[in-house]
C-alpha cells in the first residue's frame, strides 16, 4: 500500500455499497459469528485448568493439512473463483468438520478462520475482502449448530467420534445441519445483494454433493486422526485427487478452456470481463485490458501449413502466460486475436506489462519441424485501456482497447497503443 493510499479506509470499504437489506443481513451474521467466537474462546478459557486436554497434534495436522489443501489446489480455485453469482463448492469444510470431532469448539473455529486468512493473504481468490469474512463466519456458525447437535447425540467429549448406529446418525445429522446453515446463509445473502432467485443462486444442487462428500471425508479423517494419525498424510493424497476430479466439471466450466491453445475461450472471456469490472467497482480499483493481434499469422500457416500455426499460438498462449501474473485472465478471442485481463493494474503499470509481452514475442523462437528450421519472432500489435480512466462500462474498455489495436496495426504493427481518453 502506498503512502497516501486511502482503500483501506472504513468509509471505501466495498462492503457499503451492497443494498440496504444485504447489508444488515451480512453484519448480523458477521456479529453473531464473532459472538459465537468469543463465547466459545471463554468457555475453553475456562476449561483449561479443569482435567481437560486438547489434542494439539491433531490441531497442528489438520492445520498444515488445510494449509496444503489450498496451496495445491490454487491453480483450480483461482479459476473458479471468477463465479461468484452461485454458492461456491469446495472442501474447506472437511478439514473444518474433522476438527469439529477432534477438538474443543473454539479450536475447529481457528481452523477455519486459519483457512480463510490464509486464502487472503496468499492471494487464492478474487473474492471482495467482506465476501471472505461473510464465507468464514458461516463455517464459524454452522460449526456450531453441528456441535450442538453432536452434544445433544452425547457426543460431548472429545473424540466425538461415533461408537454404534445411534452416534454415528448423530454424526450425520451434524453433517446435514452443517451443510444447510452454510449453504442457507449464503444463498439467502446472494439473493438479498443480486436481486436474483433462490433457484440461481444455489446453483447446480448437484454441486452441492461435493460439500456433502467432503464433509463426510472429514469424518473418515478424524477416525484415521483419532488412531492411525501418520495415515492421514497418505489421506491427503486422495483429498486432492477428489478435489480435482469432482470439481473438475465445474472446473471446466469455469475456466472455459480453449482446447488448442489452453487459454480462455471466448465465451468465458464474455462472462469473465463484466464480472471483474463489476468487482473493480466495489473495489474502487482500476483495471487494464491488453488485446493483441499476431502480426501477418496467416503467412505461418499459409508457408508452414496449420499444424506449424498451431504450434505458434500455443507457444504464443505460454509466453503470454509467463509474462503476467497467474491471476491475470489470458483468453483467445479470435483466429489470432488475443486478450489479456489484469485487475488492479493501472495505465503505468499495464504500459510495462504490455511492453513486456511484445518484446518477448518478437524474441519467440518457434521451431518448425524436427529439423533446424524455426520461425524467429511472431510480433504482435497491441491496444491497451484501463478501466474507470478511459472507460466505464464493458463495452466501452473493450472498444477504446480495439480502436488502440487498430491504431498500432495502421501505424505499422509490433507497437503498443494506449486508448489515451473516454471511449465514445
Amino acid at each position: 500500500m502506498q503512502l497516501g493510499d486511502t482503500s483501506w479506509a472504513p468509509r471505501r470499504w466495498a462492503i457499503w455499497s451492497l443494498p440496504r437489506r444485504a447489508l444488515i443481513y451480512v453484519l448480523a451474521v458477521d456479529v453473531l459469528a464473532l459472538a459465537v467466537t468469543v463465547l466459545t474462546a471463554w468457555v475453553t478459557w475456562q476449561r483449561a485448568g479443569d482435567e481437560w486436554t486438547i489434542d494439539w497434534p491433531a490441531f497442528a495436522m489438520l492445520a498444515i493439512a488445510s494449509v496444503l489443501h489450498l496451496e495445491f489446489a490454487s491453480g483450480i480455485e483461482r479459476v473458479r473463483h471468477r463465479k461468484e453469482s452461485t454458492a461456491y463448492t469446495d472442501l474447506k469444510s472437511l478439514w473444518v468438520f474433522a476438527g469439529l470431532l477432534l477438538l474443543p469448539l473454539s479450536l475447529t473455529i481457528l481452523l477455519a478462520l486459519l483457512a480463510y486468512s490464509y486464502v487472503s493473504v496468499r492471494g487464492l481468490s478474487h473474492s471482495v475482502i467482506f465476501r471472505k469474512v461473510f464465507s468464514a463466519a458461516t463455517f464459524v456458525l454452522a460449526s456450531a449448530g453441528a456441535f450442538a447437535v453432536l452434544r445433544l447425540g452425547g457426543l460431548t467429549d472429545v473424540p466425538r467420534l461415533p461408537t454404534g448406529w445411534s452416534s454415528l446418525l448423530f454424526v450425520l445429522a451434524a453433517v446435514l445441519l452443517w451443510w444447510a446453515i452454510n449453504f442457507g446463509l449464503i444463498v439467502y445473502a446472494i439473493v438479498l445483494s443480486s436481486g436474483t432467485t433462490y433457484r440461481a443462486a444455489a446453483g447446480d444442487m448437484s454441486n452441492q454433493v461435493v460439500v456433502v462428500a467432503g464433509l463426510g471425508l472429514g469424518v473418515a479423517v478424524a477416525a484415521v486422526q483419532s488412531s492411525y494419525p501418520w495415515v492421514v498424510p497418505v489421506l491427503m493424497v486422495t483429498v486432492l485427487a477428489l478435489h480435482r476430479d469432482l470439481l473438475l466439471p465445474q472446473f471446466k466450466q469455469a475456466a472455459g478452456i480453449d482446447v488448442k491453445t489452453g487459454l480462455a475461450t471466448p465465451a468465458h472471456w464474455a462472462e469473465a470481463l463484466p464480472a471483474e469490472l463489476a468487482r473493480a467497482e466495489l473495489l474502487r480499483k482500476p483495471v487494464g485490458l491488453l488485446l493483441l493481434d499476431l502480426d501477418h499469422f496467416k503467412r505461418i500457416n499459409d508457408e508452414f501449413g496449420h499444424p506449424v500455426g498451431d504450434r505458434t499460438l500455443r507457444a504464443v498462449a505460454d509466453c503470454l502466460r509467463s509474462e503476467v501474473r497467474e491471476g491475470d485472465l489470458v483468453a483467445r478471442i479470435g483466429g489470432d486475436e488475443l486478450a489479456v485481463l489484469l485487475p488492479n493494474t493501472d495505465s503505468a503499470e499495464l504500459l510495462e506489462v504490455a511492453e513486456r509481452v511484445r518484446q518477448a514475442l518478437a524474441a519467440l523462437v518457434v521451431p518448425v519441424s524436427d529439423g533446424d528450421e524455426v520461425i524467429n519472432g511472431v510480433p504482435a500489435s497491441i491496444g491497451l485501456a484501463v478501466y474507470p480512466e478511459v472507460a466505464t462500462t464493458t463495452d466501452q474498455l473493450v472498444i477504446a482497447a480495439d480502436n488502440a489495436l487498430l491504431t498500432a496495426k495502421r501505424s505499422g504493427r509490433n507497437m503498443i497503443i494506449a486508448a489515451s481518453g473516454p471511449a465514445g
